[in-house]
């Protein structure tokens, strides 16, 4: 459904109106801020534990402070 979607021609027009949009002076900052913005989405899921791991030592917390209670 989506193989041809980002073909070199529909790049090259995606870029022209961002441009218009932008302008030359805005466009090398946005795309520095989306590039920092993927680095950074990138190396915090590399950080966290998977979602399974995480709620299982959640509940391991609310069992101990029942338990305590």
């Amino acid at each position: 459904m989506l193989e041809g979607l980002f073909q070199p021609t529909h790049l090259i027009i995606i870029f022209a109106i961002a441009l218009l949009v932008f302008g030359p002076k805005k466009l090398p900052e946005l795309g520095k801020g989306l590039g920092e913005g993927i680095r950074a989405l990138k190396e915090g899921m590399k950080d966290t534990p998977p979602p399974a791991q995480a709620s299982t030592e959640q509940n391991k917390t609310t069992e101990s402070k029942e338990t305590k209670g």
